[in-house]
């Protein structure tokens, strides 16, 4: 009997600094579920990188590999998907080009984000092609390797639907290359930081996977709690408190049932409560170090990985490159 092809994944992340446990949560647990059942490309995406810190490129090798490294130790398994930086498949940049003959400007000015980062990131220069057309390289990126999903955040939900409105486009056009991909909705697509804001890398609220023990228990100590509770005796309300949000994650269902009801009655103070969540953090996240300590010190391994996974993802993209240019007449 013929064995049924598994479908395919693809999906990617930035190399624009140090990856955290909201990546953890939001990606890397999700894409470790994933590549047990499908046909997984994960890629670096270090062009997309180039966006919005294309004034200072010092940090980017250093940031591709200490992405690669946090994959493999977060469990992302080379043997059962296809590891590879964006910018070693130069087939990319070709079907980014060739797109960017064929999508309206309209399309690209009402994307939502494309303002809102503009106001989120107001010390750098964003008014650039790259920033407008990285929706663009982002279709490019995933209809070159015609996958079934890609595993996203709600908020990018309008890049993964330009996307099929492209591969849409493309195939009325020409002739039909493209399938539409579909979307898979992380599972935790919201992660507090340290200042109770969305962990994220701008808000230098992280805590990042290769911060040592005791930096993140430190870091835990400083995150914000409710804020209505003032002193010690205060009763508490753990539904806003995002040290009660990391109880949820991380801690066993009795401590997150004490802490619920402790916290509400002042039972337990916050820097206990602390101390509770990073001792299950800290628990969670020390397989993960283990695997980072060897990982650094096998620095050719990694390359390996890395080199034969951007071969793998070469030969899929170029083949789909090639259908392209023959039903463009290219």
């Amino acid at each position: 009997m013929t064995e049924t092809p598994r479908k395919r994944v693809l999906s990617g992340m930035q190399p624009s600094g140090l990856l955290h446990l909201g990546n953890w949560l939001g990606a890397l647990e999700n894409w470790k579920v994933l590549q047990a059942d499908y046909d997984c490309f994960f890629f670096v995406a270090d062009w997309h990188a180039l966006s919005t810190n294309y004034e200072n490129t010092s940090r980017l090798r250093e940031f591709s590999r200490e992405l690669i490294i946090d994959w493999l130790a977060a469990g992302i398994d080379p043997a059962r998907a296809t590891v590879f930086v964006q910018s070693r498949v130069p087939d990319h940049a070709i079907l980014h080009l060739l797109f960017s003959m064929i999508i309206p400007i309209s399309w690209l000015e009402r994307n939502p984000t494309y303002k809102e980062k503009q106001e989120e990131i107001k010390e750098r220069d964003l008014a650039t092609y790259g920033f407008l057309g990285y929706p663009v390289l982002q279709a490019a990126d995933i209809l070159i390797y015609k996958p079934d999903f890609v595993p996203v955040g709600k908020d990018q939900l309008p890049h993964l639907e330009l996307t099929r409105e492209l591969a849409r486009r493309f195939n009325s056009l020409y002739r039909p290359v493209f399938p539409e991909p579909m979307e898979h909705l992380t599972k935790f697509p919201k992660v507090a930081g340290t200042d109770g804001r969305k962990m994220s890398k701008s808000y230098g609220n992280t805590i990042n996977l290769s911060d040592p023990e005791p930096v993140v228990r430190q870091k835990l100590k400083t995150m914000v709690t409710d804020p209505a509770r003032v002193r010690r005796t205060d009763p508490g309300n753990p539904d806003v408190c995002p040290v009660y949000d990391f109880h949820k994650i991380f801690s066993p269902l009795p401590v997150i049932e004490q802490i619920d009801r402790e916290c509400r009655t002042a039972a337990i103070g916050c820097i206990d409560c602390k101390k509770l969540v990073a001792d299950a953090i800290v628990g969670r996240m020390q397989p993960m170090w283990d695997a980072r300590a060897e990982l650094m010190n096998k620095p050719g391994q990694v390359e390996e990985i890395v080199a034969e996974g951007s071969q793998r993802a070469a030969t899929v993209a170029h083949r789909t490159l090639t259908e392209v240019q023959e039903a463009m007449n290219i």
